[in-house]
This record gives structure tokens, sequence and C-alpha cells, in this order.
């Protein structure tokens, strides 16, 4: 038996390529991608280790072409759920009971198989069916994702090495068990990372998942299966069942052995599941563990003292890379007078540079989001604008979805800080610009601060310190993720710790140590080595 007490080295987060012309990686993923595009794929569902064809099946298409099919995918139903939730628990036990150090091998190996092995294939799967550039897939798939697998491996070493203070005469443990069931997880579609994420964490603690991919994201998330089987996931420790939300939420939520929701996706979905296990409570073994990271109305707030330029870069590379599909993206600016006409002059400048189109063609920054369904969602709220007495739109605002789904760049200036595009969710390349007076910096604060019923990410731009100080007291509950003097995206794994609350999900910070906490099930351990024998104490003389 091994029974070293092994301890990881914290690692390093991984290096982002950066697919510049000419570079290695360049020429390595420009390959993978004309290969890819070539192939469709046939993507069953994975049960217990087994692939599982129902016959029902939907199309995965590029988002940039939809016509070109690149998979054909198996939907579940009732009957698969149920098999999939019972596989689950037949794993649960030699998994849960597995040593940690080799669930955390199995961690390490599936992040170096990306970062060796299948890099361009994840990169190239991202850029396909997710429309993603070359940067934006880098970032997500692998590297976001390689850090969340090494991280969680060295935050679960040092949580499983906490242990309580013992007195004289006793010893005193905690074992942090794996919940008594299994997990749900519930993947988006616009961050691959965060799919693996769903299921690893709870699954580095011991935990077994039944996983419900996004089905616009299902090319890469197939893939993520593959290289789990390949670095040694025992079967059904994840099983992978894409198909109706609907279908499978109704199965999972009225299963007994229902332990755990692991969630990334919109508030209105989260808040619906919650009310279905709230409805259940009754059926389970023990009270679910429910984590969710939902919606955002994320700011940028600039007061007079900022810099214009670096404003200007924020706004745009916060508010429309990957189209502005990142739970995270700026989607709302308060802006100083005395600022914004060199700001609008600036953003101006910038967009008339950005090209938008294919993501295999390099040098386009903005590419398409990611369905129909949200092109139209996109385009609505565009169209309110354009027909409000109450805002103009400054740049862009057309949209052609004849051969992709895309949306311009959008920059919206209202007269109203309570305008619809000011409080509601669009996820897609808008935001939304109100001018304030250069002395109602405080009451402009407290304005931003109630405007929306998120509160995910936001940041401030300030030379004077004490203006900083002002909007960090002001917005303290404003934003889980809080930057200064930087865009309100980009939190890197282990240096800034991912999660908002309000309505914007339950802070529970992916990406760092309190979100593996949550899939433990604590169990302390008091040992007495003499145990008295007399039932007195000395008060009683």
């Amino acid at each position: 038996m091994n029974n070293s007490l092994y301890r990881f080295n914290k690692p390093e987060n991984e290096p982002v390529k950066s697919y510049a012309p000419g570079a290695s990686e360049t020429v390595c993923l420009r390959q993978t991608l004309k290969q890819l595009s070539s192939e469709e794929w046939d993507i069953p569902l994975i049960i217990g280790g087994k692939e599982v064809r129902t016959g029902n099946t939907g199309k995965v298409v590029m988002p940039h072409d939809h016509r070109h099919v690149i998979a054909t995918y198996h939907k579940a139903g009732e009957k698969e759920v149920q098999a999939a939730i019972n596989a689950s628990i037949t794993a649960h036990h030699e998994w849960s009971e597995l040593p940690w150090i080799e669930r955390a091998s199995v961690m390490l190996r599936i992040a170096e198989l990306f970062a060796v092995k299948y890099r361009y294939l994840l990169n190239a799967s991202l850029m396909l069916g997710q429309s993603k550039n070359p940067f934006q897939a880098e970032i997500d798939a692998p590297c976001e994702l390689i850090d969340f697998l090494r991280f969680s491996a060295f935050y679960g070493s040092r949580l499983y090495a906490e242990q309580p203070y013992s007195d004289k005469g006793i010893l005193n443990r905690i074992e942090y068990r794996a919940l008594e069931g299994f997990v749900f997880s519930l993947s988006p579609f616009n961050f691959t990372s965060i799919a693996g994420n769903l299921n690893m964490g709870p699954a580095m603690m011991g935990n077994v998942a039944v996983w419900k991919p996004s089905t616009t994201a299902i090319h890469s998330n197939y893939l993520l299966m593959q290289v789990f089987k390949e670095a040694g996931l025992p079967d059904g420790v994840v099983n992978f069942i894409p198909g109706q939300g609907s279908v499978i939420g109704k199965v999972v939520t009225a299963s007994p052995d229902f332990a755990g929701f692991h969630f990334t996706g919109s508030t209105a979905t989260f808040n619906t599941l919650w009310r279905q296990i709230g409805d259940n409570l009754e059926h389970y073994k023990s009270y679910p563990k429910i984590v969710g990271e939902t919606g955002g109305k994320n700011f940028i707030f600039v007061h007079p003292s900022s810099p214009s330029l670096e404003v200007s870069t924020a706004i745009v590379r916060g508010a429309f890379e990957y189209q502005g599909q990142k739970c995270s993206a700026g989607s709302r600016a308060y802006i100083p007078s005395s600022l914004w006409k060199a700001i609008k002059e600036e953003i101006g400048d910038m967009l008339k540079e950005i090209k938008m189109g294919d993501p295999q063609d390099f040098s386009n920054f903005v590419n398409a989001v990611i369905d129909e369904t949200s092109f139209d969602n996109i385009m609505s709220y565009i169209n309110f604008a354009r027909q409000s007495p109450d805002a103009e739109i400054v740049f862009g605002g057309k949209g052609d979805k004849s051969v992709g789904y895309y949306v311009e760049p959008t920059v919206i200036l209202t007269t109203d800080p309570q305008f619809k595009t000011m409080r509601e969710e669009i996820f897609g390349p808008v935001i939304t610009i109100f001018v304030y007076d250069d002395d109602k910096y405080e009451e402009t604060l407290e304005l931003c601060d109630h405007t929306s019923l998120y509160a995910l990410t936001g940041s401030i731009f300030a030379r004077e310190r004490y203006a900083i100080m002002t909007a960090l007291d002001k917005l303290r509950y404003s934003a889980g993720n809080f930057y200064i003097n930087d865009k309100c995206t980009g939190a890197v794994i282990a240096q800034q710790p991912f999660g908002g609350s309000r309505a914007s999900g339950t802070n529970d910070k992916a990406g760092g140590p309190l979100n593996l906490v949550r899939w433990t099930n604590a169990r302390t351990i008091k040992e007495t080595f003499v145990p008295p024998t007399h039932y007195g104490y000395p008060f009683l003389g």
C-alpha cells in the first residue's frame, strides 16, 4: 500500500500560445482546422462507459456557416437518463473510496493530454463548433481547462491536509467524504473549460456525475469525454447525456440519489431547477449541494481622472471579445461627460479596424454568435434601442444570419440610466453607455449598484485613489469579481477565482479552493484514548 503523504507544489498557469503569423503553433492549428472541418462526427451518449445511440438525433453546425454540419448527436430520453443515474451510483463506491492521490493522477493526466496531445484538436473544435477565434479558443480550452485540472489536484491536497486540533488524550480528524449520491452537472456553450470543471471538480473530491452538455457545445464536450476515458477515468464516474433539458431535469431532480447540482448558465434555468429541487426535498437522502454561476450585467465605471484610451480599449475588449458571449462581458458603461467625446472617437477608430467573419481567418477579431435563437434575441434589443427616443445606436447595430449568425459590435447611448439595455442581460456584442455629469460621481455609483439584479463582474477606471476607494465601498456587493483599471473579463484560475452573487449565482468561486469544499460531505471523528469510568464531575464534590 502507498501510505505516503503527498503534497503538490503550487502549479503555474498554462502558458497561452500566441498563434501569431508564422508561429509553429499557427501551422499546426491551421492543419487541424482543415482536417476537422472535413469530418462529420457521430456523437453518442456515454453511459457507464458504453456508447448509446437512441436514434433521436440533432445536428451540430458551425455558427459562422450554419449550412456546414460537423456532427450528428443522439438525444437522451427518460430511460437513458435513469440509466446514467444508475451507472453513476454503481461507480460511486469504488471511485469515492479510491485514494485521493489516484484521483488527482487522473486529473493531471487529462491536463497533460490536452496540453500536449490534443491541444490543437480541442482548439479547432471550439473554433468550428463555438465560433471562437484562435486566441479566445486557446485561453478557454486548452489553457483554462488545464488550469482547472491542475489546481483542483493542488487545492484538493491542501483540503485533505486540513485537520482539527486535538487536545491531550484525544485524536480529532476530519474525513472529507464524497456526497452521498450523484452530482448533476449542467454546462454552458460558451466555455468548454467550465464544462470540464463542472464534472472534474466534484470528481476530484470523489463524486460521480450525470452530465448534460449544452447542445451548441456538444462537439468539444464529446472530445472531453473521449480524453477523460483515455486518461483512465473509470466508467460511470461521468455519464454524458445530451438531450432536452426539461426531460433530463425532470428525471434527475426526482431521483432519491440526487446529491448535488453544479451549474453554469442562465438565471432563469437555474431558478427553474432550484424550484424543482425544492419540490422534491422529501425524496432525497440528504439536502443537495447547489452551486451555480448564472447571468450578469457587468459594468465599466469611469471616473473623470481616467485616461480615455485605457477605458476605450477595455470597452472594446470587454464587450466584444467572443461576441460578448462571456458571463463577465462588459454590457453597460458609465462615462463622465468630460471624457465621452474622446472615448467615443477612440472606440470608433478601433471598430473601423476590427474585422468580423469566419474564425478560420485569423484576422477576424469578431465571429458569429452561437445560434439563431441568440441572434434573434440580440437583434431584438438592438431594434428596441433603435426605435426608442431614449437611446441611439452610436456604432454597429446591423445583423445578418443568411450564412452565419453575425451581429456587428454595437454601442448604444442612452439618456435613461434605467433603460432596458442597461438592466437586462443580452449576451451578445452590445454595450450601452450612460453619460453622467462629472460632479455626480458618487450619485452615479449608487445608480450603478441599484440598476441591475446581477452582481457578477465590474470594473472601475480612475487615477485618483480616493475615487477608487469610494467605488470599492459603494459597489461592495455589485460584483463578485471587481477590477481596478482593467476590463471586467479575463479571470484566471487561481489568480481571480470566479463567481458573483445576487442573481448571478451562489458565488462559490470556480478556480479556487472554495468550490471544491462544496463537493465534500465532512465527517468529524473523535477518538478518546483512555475513556472515563465514572459519571461524576469535580463540581459534585
